[in-house]
């Protein structure tokens, strides 16, 4: 009969549907999984035909007869549950594995001899046929259903092609569900894990084969193809057996980033289609049970190897080390421990790689064939070896139908249930002195070599993609037998005997099912006492890491290629310091960790408690995730790079896991262009070395590190660091200095500390401009971590909509900064400069040294400074955020083209590369050339071949002698980047050589000979307006640039216009050049054929006393800023900066002479730097005088200014000390030579002093609780001045003293003041003018405040010697004429006036 037809008939479907599901599924088996399973029978060892399962079955009724002393004739019809098609030998069996009284070593045997009889008489693919299988598969179908009496007609086979190729989205399948079942299992998977989706439910059925794949992986095999299958806990006895899976996860292609192809995962066990018995210890009883041998004699025989002797050892797994590969070969080690000591095992072979997954800590096993090799690598140290008969055992057995149970919903593993006749004790095996030392020899091995590992220091080959690569493939048959075991079943300990904190735990006794004994997990309640610290350098502290067992759940995917993970939502996980794994765990995942290294706050920017692997740990997937695959997530494309350079590079683990916090900030702050172009994990990493020094620890010794008591490894001791930089985005960093700009500060202590006695309009002003500044170092004002901060950006020109637009800026995909850059010059005098270079643009650099400027701009109606905590008189206020930084202290990070240029000119004259200088030689002799000749400009033409590019150009070498400043003006070129006035800025250059034509950008190679050969300098004036005036902040006097227009080879488009007059008239005057916005300019930082361009005379730069002695009207100087006061300009309605456009700044020298400078900023982009400490340069400023006699100057709108140098402007730097002047000649000097300066004398005399309560609006008199009848207001302020004589024997002078400097003049307390202003309440002020001895009062006076001051002026606390600095009025009459009387007689005389000085300081 048809098979197909036998089996409809077998199965009797109950409609058309089952009947049609039938058919599929014979039609399915007999197309995809008969090929791969139903074949010929493998012939013998020897080629013969012998009946190996007569001679087994033959042994098996030998045992049995002699065991219970029966009849090899005994009836088949004694066990009532054995059919009589069963041939005798399984008839003994069963009767022998029912009986009470069998003892556990006979059951052991018997057990052993069923398990060989099956896998050579049920398991031969030869003896199943499709009709067998597809019996089989529906079988096991119904019995794993819920509704056991109809067929899954919803459910459809599949195909591994089609799995791989048809599902794109991660799912999971379970033929025991229900609906409701499903819900709840969905609900709890998400409620696990807050924010994720489980995992859609499909129904799909799989059917194939398992076999072994490269590097010891699970593949699930059809006629179709393949896909790899993790499995959770596996056993050998599933290879090469056609299974069917009830209970599997999907996760395609490319999901969560993982490998092309995806994968299937088992979470529940397969069902094997061949029937199969158990198996127990199976393979021992070959070798001979006396032949077993415990770890303390295994450790023994370690010590006296003999050749040719094999071993089976028995104990319990205590380490499993991770799959490596070491020149090509894979291998692994685990150790076998009995509580005392330990013995270490290495499995190289490949068909015996997969033991990798199933041997797992805390487990009973026993491996055979093993011998003794020597491990050179470890010391000369012997190790066991498995061989290519080694089999492994484990202590735990499971029936088919005990295996497979309901899925419980409570649990994302099943749980197997144990019947009280399948419970039994460990193997324990005894030995004898003589059978310590048997030789096992194996018939077919005749020589054996030792098992040598040249390669101590692991060194990956894999890919980025890749980890691991160099696998051996394995497709024989595989004769290891092992149970499948859960982990709740085991009883878990960690081998740690030279750690106190961990106490490892054994039992003799096998753990009954359901009373698994817990993993030990440390508590992380304690955070004092986690490990020991061994000393603090530098702050750097040392400690100890703890080794420990943990087990948790995957809460978050930190980062899947560095290996990062977060588990329980609380604890960090690092793998990276293991070999990269074939499955990424993902969110959701249950684990367990064996001897791991718990770490205390290795890096601030993961959680404080961090556990990390090294090649000793062992971490083992207990259950998989139910959770779907999360959406696209930005990620580097060598992602996998940083465990790489991990290893290449022998870091520690504080200095990876910083690696890789910035490896996932850059991912969403570097501009798309750097992106595209660099590996966000390799900038790391340099960052890194460039931080922390490029050298590591000392390289890893994997055999030490696995195998080594005690253990030591990279992970045992780690470094942490208070002072680790923190990286900070642009925008972030904006926003935090934005915020914390107002509400960090108050407004009383913006004023000076005699702001009580201001008025309205001096509060005001105090308050308009203010300024904060941050160093990098100690960022500790901003709402951020007590850390360096640290910025990662490209430095570019500014943007048409940026603020500030006469500097540099860094940025990053988030935002940009202002920056004011200063660098170091190159020549001789190696002092600061303005950034001048333009190879910086374009340069992905980081910034680790830069002070954070805030200047905020208040404008406000305050009354009084009682009124300072009221918001209402407030009108606007507005902040400027920029940073100041030199270039010196960067780090170049991605360099651009021409930065690559400078540095490569910079390493060849350093190191006088004479071979270099002759290729560029070589290469000018070679160079072509055609001049011609143009009258109007009479510049001359040379073409120049070098290179070939798309991008033709012409260019010319300039050097610039005067920059104007750049302002809004209105320049008669149509720009249409901005409305209104655009800005504009000019510069007069001297063109050295002619214009060259090139087949490419130059950039800022060095000087061709061609571009250098004119004899004579022309002069011409560039106009920069619109877009090109963003080369202002890289353009300045005295350097050389190479000026190009791209896109053209015609020299006519750098000829300036003239200006065209009449005959006869010479006009003195250049041409100009309208500079384009698609120019280029280059800086060429070493002309060296230019012999005499390095003694170009620049504008002479004058120091504030050259200034103040000079007689010229526009000057050139520097300065260091003491003072910045804001000078409101209430006429001016409308502008660049609104009404913020007034600035003084005084400057000072060395000297301590100092000149102050009005700025007028309505028509000019606001120019940040201007903060005291800074030095500033300022070019073609105005020289005047005030009609007092005093010397200013004035900024005009050519006028430009510049920052050369940055100084500490966190806090106000103190001005230099004032010259000591004496009277006499200080009052005869006319001319503006010193201002201030500090006088040494006696005071003689008060002249005057006047006490006052004055409006704070009006500054009319206010008495009792008014001021006058147009004014209102209900504020007032208590005022105060002073004048008096003083001597210091040269001459005299009059000194005038205000606010609290006439209290510590007068020598009173503070209550003593606060009494006279009370005293003054009522009348309001009081006017005294001591003369000599004689006091006079102004006004009606109270006789006691009268006779108060008049004590107070006369007393020896007032006339005493004084030191103080003084500021020198300036007046224009030096003499005057006075009439004295004397009798009758009136004398008029000529005398000089007084020097007038105004106190600024009392010391």
């Amino acid at each position: 009969m048809d098979p197909l037809q036998r089996l409809l008939e077998l199965l009797k479907p109950r409609s058309e549907a089952e009947s049609t599901w039938i058919k599929t599924l014979f039609t399915f088996i007999t197309e995809h999984l008969s090929p791969v399973t139903c074949g010929p029978a493998p012939p013998a060892a020897d080629g013969s035909e012998t009946d190996i399962s007569s001679l087994l079955c033959s042994s098996a009724v030998s045992t049995c007869v002699s065991m219970l002393n029966v009849s090899p004739d005994l009836s088949p019809d004694v066990s009532p549950d054995v059919s009589p098609d069963v041939s005798p030998c399984w008839m003994y069996l069963h009767l022998l594995l029912c009986s009470p009284f069998l003892l556990s070593s006979d059951w052991f045997l018997l057990s052993t001899s069923a398990h060989l009889m099956t896998s050579q008489m049920c398991c031969v693919p030869g003896e199943v046929s499709v009709f067998q299988l597809s019996v089989s598969v529906v079988h096991q179908i119904q019995e794993r259903m819920c509704i056991s009496h109809s067929l899954p007609v919803s459910y459809r086979l599949l195909s591994v092609s089609e799995l791989v190729s048809q599902q794109h989205l991660a799912c999971v399948s379970n033929l025991s569900w229900s609906t409701n079942q499903q819900r709840v299992w969905a609900r709890e998977a998400e409620l696990s894990v807050p924010g994720q989706r489980a995992l859609p439910r499909v129904n799909l059925l799989l059917i194939g084969c398992l076999r072994g794949g490269r590097g010891g992986e699970w593949r699930l095999t059809d006629s179709s193809g393949s896909v790899r299958c993790e499995c959770l806990s596996p056993s050998p006895l599933w290879l090469n057996r056609p299974v069917f899976l009830p209970h599997w996860n999907y996760i395609p292609q490319n999901a969560s980033g993982q490998e092309a192809g995806g994968w299937v995962e088992l979470i529940g066990p397969p069902v094997l289609l061949c029937p199969c018995p158990e198996q127990g210890l199976a393979a021992c009883v070959e070798a001979g049970l006396n032949n077993v041998v415990g770890v303390r004699e295994a450790t023994g025989l370690l010590l006296h190897r003999v050749r040719g002797q094999r071993l089976a050892v028995w104990g319990q797994v205590g380490s499993v080390c991770p799959l490596l590969v070491v020149a090509g070969s894979t291998f692994f080690c685990f150790t076998l421990t009995d509580q005392s000591q330990s013995v270490p095992v290495l499995v190289k072979d490949s068909s015996r790689l997969c033991w990798s997954q199933c041997v797992c800590v805390g487990q009973s096993v026993c491996v055979t064939a093993l011998r003794v090799c020597v491990l050179r690598g470890w010391r000369g140290n012997n190790i066991l070896c498995v061989t290519e008969c080694s089999e492994l055992h484990t202590d735990n057995t499971h029936t088919q139908e005990h295996t497979h149970t309901d899925y419980t919903l409570t649990h994302t593993n099943y749980t197997p249930t144990h019947t009280q006749e399948h419970t039994h004790t460990d193997y324990t095996p005894t030995h004898t002195q003589e059978h310590t030392h048997t030789d096992y020899t194996h018939t077919q091995e005749h020589t054996h070599t030792d098992y040598t590992l040249t390669h101590t220091n692991y060194t990956p080959t894999h890919t980025q993609e890749h980890t691991h690569t160099d696998y051996t493939p394995t497709h024989t048959q595989e004769h290891t037998h092992t149970d499948y075991t859960h982990t709740q079943e085991h009883t878990h300990t960690d081998y740690t005997p030279t750690h106190t904190d961990y106490t490892p735990t054994h039992t003799q006794e096998h753990t009954p099912a359901g009373m698994a004994t817990p993993l030990l997990m440390m508590s992380h309640g304690d955070d004092d006492g986690e490990e020991a610290e061994l000393g603090v350098q530098s702050g750097v502290r040392m400690k100890q890491s703890r080794v420990i067992s943990y087990q948790g759940t995957v809460t978050e995917v930190v980062s899947e290629g560095a290996g990062l993970y977060v588990l329980d939502g609380k604890v960090g996980l690092c793998v990276a310091y293991q070999p990269t794994a074939r499955r990424k765990l993902r969110a959701g995942d249950q684990v367990e960790l064996h001897h791991v290294h718990f770490l205390f706050r290795p890096c601030p920017d993961f959680p404080p408690s961090m556990l990390c692997c090294c090649l000793r740990s062992s971490l083992k997937v207990t259950t998989f995730s139910r959770l779907g695959e999360e959406g696209p997530v930005p990620r580097c494309p060598g992602d996998g790079v940083l465990p790489r350079l991990l290893l290449q590079g022998h870091r520690g683990v504080s200095e990876y896991l910083w690696a890789c916090h910035l490896s996932s900030q850059l991912m969403h702050s570097l501009v798309p262009g750097v992106l595209k172009q660099q590996c966000v994990c390799l900038l790391s990493w340099r960052l890194m070395e460039t931080l922390w020094g490029r050298g590591g620890r000392r390289r890893r010794d994997i055999y030490s590190e696995m195998l080594d008591e005690p253990h030591t490894c990279p992970l045992t001791q780690y470094t942490v660091d208070s002072a680790v930089p923190q990286y900070i985005s642009i925008s972030e960093l904006c926003q935090s200095l934005q915020l914390d700009s107002w509400s960090s500060v108050s407004l009383r202590s913006l004023l000076p500390p005699d702001g009580q006695s201001l008025s309205s309009s001096e509060i005001n002003a105090a308050l308009s401009w203010s300024c904060r500044t941050l160093s990098s170092e100690s960022a500790d004002g901003l709402s951020l971590e007590a850390a360096p901060l640290l910025l990662v950006g490209v430095l570019d020109f500014p943007s048409q909509m940026s603020e500030l637009r006469q500097t540099l800026q860094l940025r990053d995909a988030t935002g940009g900064l202002p920056c004011v850059t200063t660098e170091t010059s190159e020549d001789h005098s190696r002092g600061q400069r303005a950034s001048y270079n333009t190879a910086w643009i374009g340069c992905l650099v980081c910034v680790r040294q830069f002070t954070m400027v805030t200047e905020r701009f208040l404008q406000s109606e305050f009354p009084s400074y009682q009124h300072l905590d009221q918001e209402k008189f407030i009108t606007d206020r507005h902040t400027r955020v920029y940073l100041q930084f030199s270039l010196d202290h960067l780090h170049i990070l991605s360099p651009s083209v021409a930065m690559v240029t400078h540095l490569r000119q910079k390493r060849e004259q350093s190191a006088g590369d004479v071979t270099a200088r002759k290729k560029t030689a070589d290469r000018k002799r070679k160079e072509k050339k055609t001049q011609s000749s143009h009258s109007a400009s009479s510049v001359t033409m040379t073409t120049s071949s070098v290179g070939g590019g798309s991008r033709p150009c012409v260019s010319m070498v300039i050097r610039v002698e005067q920059k104007e400043g750049v302002a809004l003006r209105n320049t008669g070129v149509d720009t249409k980047e901005e409305a209104g006035l655009p800005l504009c800025f000019s510069a007069r250059a001297a063109v050295i050589g002619p214009v060259v034509r090139w087949g490419r950008d130059p950039k800022n190679e060095p000087m061709t000979a061609r571009e250098a050969e004119r004899e004579e300098e022309d002069k011409v004036v560039l106009v920069f307006s619109g877009a090109s005036a963003r080369w202002f902040p890289v353009l300045h006097p005295g350097c050389f640039y190479r000026l190009i227009a791209v896109n053209t080879q015609d020299p006519s488009v750098f000829i300036g216009c003239g200006v065209s007059g009449q005959s006869g008239v010479e006009l003195q005057t250049d041409s100009t050049l309208q500079v384009t916005s698609d120019w280029r300019l280059h800086t060429l930082t070493r002309p060296q054929l230019l012999h005499t361009c390095r003694q170009v005379l620049s504008s002479t730069v004058l120091s504030v006393s050259d200034v103040l002695d000079s007689r010229t009207e526009m000057v050139c100087f520097q300065g260091l800023v003491s003072e910045r006061i804001s000078v409101r300009d209430r006429t001016t309605h409308c502008g660049y900066t609104g009404e913020h456009s007034g600035v003084r700044l005084t400057l000072c020298d060395q000297s301590g002479r100092s000149l102050h400078v009005y700025l007028d900023l309505s028509h000019t982009p606001y120019p940040p730097g201007l903060l005291p400490g800074n030095t500033l340069l300022l070019s073609a400023v105005q020289k005047r005088q005030s009609r007092t006699g005093s010397v200013y100057c004035r900024f005009l709108p050519v006028s430009s200014i510049t920052v050369v140098s940055q100084g500490d402007t966190s806090v106000a730097p103190p001005p230099p000390p004032a010259p000591i002047m004496h009277l006499g000649p200080w009052a005869l000097s006319s001319e503006q030579k010193c201002i201030v300066g500090q006088v040494k004398g006696h005071v003689v005399c008060f002249l005057f002093l006047q006490l006052q309560w004055s409006c704070s609006l009006c500054g009319s008199v206010y008495t009792q609780s008014c001021c006058s009848l147009q004014c209102h207001s209900t504020s007032s302020v208590f005022q105060s001045k002073a004048k008096l004589v003083i001597d210091d024997g040269t001459g005299e002078a009059h000194v005038w003293f205000s606010g609290v400097l006439v209290r510590l003049l007068l020598g009173l307390a503070d209550s003593q003041w606060e009494g006279l202003e009370r005293a003054l309440r009522v009348k309001g002020h009081i006017r005294v003018y001591p003369r000599g001895r004689s006091l006079v009062c102004d006004g009606d006076s109270d006789e006691s405040l009268f006779n108060f001051l008049m004590c107070a002026c006369s007393s020896d606390v007032v006339c005493r010697p004084i030191s103080l600095t003084c500021r020198k009025h300036s007046y224009l009459r030096t003499e005057e004429v006075r009439r004295f009387s004397r009798a009758d007689r009136d004398f008029v005389t000529t005398l000089l006036r007084p020097l007038q000085l105004t106190c600024l300081h009392l010391h």
